[in-house]
């Protein structure tokens, strides 16, 4: 811009102001004429048009966080909706032959498990159903872990969804997946994979690979397949085998199947197929419709990840929307304050206060109305980028095209007026309140920084706020009160904001030196509730990060001090469990490294689940006397040595809630429905490893599914240096697929490595709400320079430079953007200590609370960067306003 150019634009806000002021007498003298019958016209609304085109400079900053807000939170709707709707087509495309599935009645869910573990049924009853009239068709279905080696070595995928191999099906109309490329498998040894996964792991029809389930299986890649129609179900690999040798790795014996899938006879319904198979199952067994499968596999979907994915984002777009409100509330109380003179003026002349209240909400809603509108379309478009991003960046979501539902649109319009209107309703009514002879006053005095009352409710507010805080974290924690304590502290730093800027911003200005950083400082005294909204949107944003930090700092540090306290061994050997998405270690890895000269011990650690007296529980599957020798399992009351095939081990705080006690019985339920009565013969302190309960490999042997180690723990023989022991071990594990071998260090980072992918993706999502709240300071900042533009003429009249202004402003943005960092980085550690305390364990098993100082100094130096980065447009408008027409605005 030239200096010509920003002439031109002060002399014409100038002129606006007062062509405003003009119209703004002409319509209400209209609107008198309207009582006598002259004239109809609805003066607060026409007002309100004449105010936004002349200012409409003045609400972009309001137009773009409601946009930014409503794009987000249009953007989340849709792609959870497009993605349903995705899944649902493709589980439904792919089982459109499969009328029935035949399977256990008997589920086992683990204590925190989103999803039950069934028993297998005799594979055998397949020919028997086929039998059955009404059947056409029916195919064992055996399905279990499975995971691929890529062509460079490394396993593909597991860290997430799951990695599955199942028995290749020869009827088509059964198989879910289809042959996209090559045949199905007909020889031992052969498989064929998923396109996608075949993608991901670089491999090509003939290609020779390991596949683990556990055990490293050597195969021969000849055809590729689709299900239902995609490359694949998302980030979920799957091996299909022959049935021999899916039986042979994939079930504990031969003639086990994970369900029988059955094709109905022309005419006949899935229902009618149900009743008809019913008298041939044998008890334990039932038999569902196909279309019930195909809604619970898409539930299982949409409740495990969709449902969470779709939350997460969510809860951002809330905090997005939340700082909005802030930055909308400081715009428009500017404003009204801006036009105090101008508010009189119209209530001098007869204008009514509820038309001034009227047409400050009608422009408001006129924004808001605009912007969210804009915001539709451009969440929208974030929506169809997404969706076409994720293949890229390597997760291919079912192709399909984008769902915009009516809620999907209605929810965020809604979302945006309210805000707007809400936002707006306090500067209305205040603006209505303006008394005539306010035009007479040259200025008005700020004293909300002072207010003795709101000082009181403050304080009161965060009294209580920390007594149920307190309340909610010690004794028996209770995230609900702590919740409502860690409200209420968000609300009293919102109250207290005003009393505290005017320390604050002292305190924060102290180190500041010469007569720019004091105007600085002094410019941002002036009105303390406005410099307060303004911080308080930047306060919001810089919180939720702190919080999460500091969270994700607590969980590392409870995995260190969990690995230091409990591993006794030298090296791990970790794998990820079925649930986890990985096909975890083979049994047989374990007893190899034992047999090293350089190992003194060796014990994998299995997982297996049972009902322990009617509640479902996960058991630790293992050589309990070696697994004292290498992980520290605390005092152990009874005797580890002799548990054999009746007896159980308890973890001290599971056995005082279970009340259980060496000696004592419990009965355990497994999956393949079978009841036996077991003795605890050991309670141990230490379950951090280790598990609630431990069961010997003999004990978990007869009801075993597909059995697999999720950790081996080794420790060395006396004299054996690590670099040795490792090396001799790492030789061992690549016999077994492969798996890392790591230090008690690296085992640790790598534990606590989905925390820092976590705090990323954190991260990465608030920055819009950081940046919400940067265009709030922004967009004070250049109402401040236009309200001040007498008193900004005045000091370039007398000698400042545009340098030295220029500071001036960069240095206010930098005050406030401080004082919004530092109440940020307060409330956030507070919350996340909130959060840590009451998170649930107690004692040995508690959450550790972390102040992560390297993180929490970058956020600040973030904040107070982003603070001179918001000044660079109010600072430079400000700099080039011509002097002679400064000084001459009234």
């Amino acid at each position: 811009m030239t200096r010509t150019g920003a002439k031109t634009d002060a002399r014409t806000e100038s002129r606006a102001d007062a062509r405003t002021t003009a119209q703004t007498r002409t319509r209400t003298e209209a609107q008198t004429r309207n009582r006598t019958g002259t004239v109809r016209t609805p003066a607060s609304l026409r007002l309100a048009r004449s105010s936004l085109r002349a200012h409409r400079r003045r609400f972009l900053g309001t137009f773009a966080a409601v946009l930014l807000g409503v794009a987000f939170l249009t953007g989340t709707l849709v792609m959870g909706d497009t993605l349903r709707a995705s899944f649902d087509s493709m589980f439904t495309g792919a089982t459109r032959g499969t009328d029935a599935v035949v399977r256990s009645a008997v589920t086992v869910t683990a204590a925190g498990e989103a999803q039950g573990t069934r028993g297998p049924v005799d594979a055998a009853l397949a020919e028997r159903l086929a039998h059955v009239p009404g059947v056409a068709a029916a195919a064992p279905r055996i399905e279990g872990a499975g995971q691929l080696l890529a062509a460079d070595g490394t396993p593909v995928g597991g860290k997430g969804p799951p990695t599955l191999a199942g028995n290749w099906i020869e009827d088509p109309a059964l198989n879910p997946y289809r042959l996209a490329e090559g045949r199905a498998p007909s020889a031992s040894g052969e498989v064929v994979v998923n396109r996608g996964a075949a993608k991901a792991a670089g491999l090509a029809l003939g290609d020779t690979t390991v596949l683990r389930t556990p055990d490293p299986v050597r195969v021969t890649v000849v055809g590729l397949a689709t299900f239902g129609g995609a490359d694949g179900m998302g980030q979920v690999t799957w091996a299909g085998l022959t049935r021999a040798d899916a039986e042979r790795y994939l079930t504990a014996s031969p003639g086990e199947a994970t369900g029988i899938s059955v094709r109905a006879g022309p005419g006949v319904s899935q229902e009618e197929l149900v009743a008809a198979l019913g008298p041939a199952l044998p008890d334990g067994v039932e038999a569902i419709t196909g279309q019930r499968a195909a809604e619970e596999n898409t539930e299982m979907v949409s409740g495990r990840f969709l449902g969470l994915f779709t939350t997460f984002l969510l809860v951002f777009s809330g905090v997005a929307v939340l700082v909005s409100v802030f930055t909308i509330h400081n715009t428009f109380a500017v404003l009204v304050a801006q036009r105090t003179r101008e508010n009189a003026l119209l209530r001098a002349i007869g204008a009514a206060r509820r038309q001034v209240v009227t047409g400050t909400l009608a422009e408001a809603l006129t924004v808001g109305l605009l912007a969210s509108l804009s915001g539709l379309l451009v969440g929208i478009g974030v929506a169809a980028g997404l969706q076409a991003l994720f293949p890229a960046i390597g997760f291919p979501f079912p192709e399909g095209d984008l769902v915009v539902t009516g809620a999907s649109l209605a929810l965020p319009l809604g979302v945006g007026l309210a805000v707007c209107a809400g936002s707006a309703l306090l500067p209305a009514v205040r603006a209505g309140r303006t008394a005539p002879l306010a035009a007479l006053r040259e200025t008005q005095v700020d004293a909300s920084g002072t207010s003795r009352t709101r000082a009181l409710t403050g304080g009161a507010l965060l009294a209580v706020a920390v007594g149920t805080v307190f309340a909610g974290v010690l004794g028996t924690p209770s995230l609900w009160l702590a919740a409502t304590g860690a409200a209420l502290a968000v609300a009293a730093f919102v109250v207290l904001g005003p009393v505290a800027a005017s320390v604050a911003v002292r305190v924060l200005a102290r180190p500041l030196r010469g007569a720019n950083r004091g105007l600085a400082r002094r410019n941002a005294l002036r009105s303390p509730g406005r410099t307060a909204a303004t911080a308080t949107a930047l306060m919001i944003g810089v919180a939720v990060v702190t919080l999460f930090t500091v969270f994700g700092a607590s969980l590392k540090a409870t995995m260190d001090r969990t690995v230091d306290r409990s591993f006794a061994g030298d090296v791990a050997i970790a794998g990820a469990s079925f649930g986890a998405g990985g096909a975890g270690l083979s049994p047989r890895l374990a007893p190899a490294v034992a047999a090293l000269p350089e190992v003194d011990t060796a014990v994998g650690l299995g997982r297996g689940v049972a009902e322990v007296n009617g509640r479902g529980r996960a058991l630790t599957v293992t050589d309990p006397a070696a697994l004292a020798r290498t992980l520290d399992l605390g005092e152990v009351r009874g005797s580890l040595t002799g548990l054999g095939a009746d007896g159980l081990a308890v973890a001290a705080d599971e056995a005082a809630s279970s009340g259980l006690a060496t000696g004592r019985t419990a009965e355990l339920t497994f999956t393949d429905g079978t009841r036996h009565t077991f003795t605890v013969r050991a309670v141990y302190a230490r379950a951090d490893l280790a598990g609630d309960y431990l069961v010997t490999r003999e004990a978990w042997a007869p009801h075993r599914t597909q059995d697999a180690d999720s950790l081996v723990a080794v420790s060395f023989a006396d004299g054996v240096e690590a670099g040795q022991g490792k090396a001799a071990v790492t030789e061992v594990a690549e016999r077994y697929g492969r798996p890392e071998v790591q230090t008690r260090e690296e085992y640790a980072a790598s534990s606590a490595g989905g925390i820092d992918m976590m705090l990323t993706l954190v991260y990465a999502l608030l920055a819009l709400a950081v940046l919400i709240a940067l265009l709030g300071i922004a967009n004070t900042l250049t109402l401040s320079v236009h309200e001040r533009t007498r008193e900004l003429g005045l000091l370039r009249a007398v000698g400042q430079t545009r340098a030295q202004l220029r500071a001036v402003v960069r240095w206010e943005s930098v005050l406030v953007a401080a004082f919004g960092t530092a109440g940020g980085l307060l409330l956030g550690g507070f919350l996340g200590w909130v959060l840590v305390r009451a998170s649930e364990g107690s004692g040995d098993s508690a959450l550790v609370f972390a102040v992560p100082a390297v993180q929490l100094a970058t956020v600040a130096l973030v904040g107070l960067v982003a603070g001179a980065v918001a000044s660079w447009r109010p600072a430079r408008r400000a700099a080039r306003l011509e002097i002679l027409g400064a000084i001459a605005t009234e």
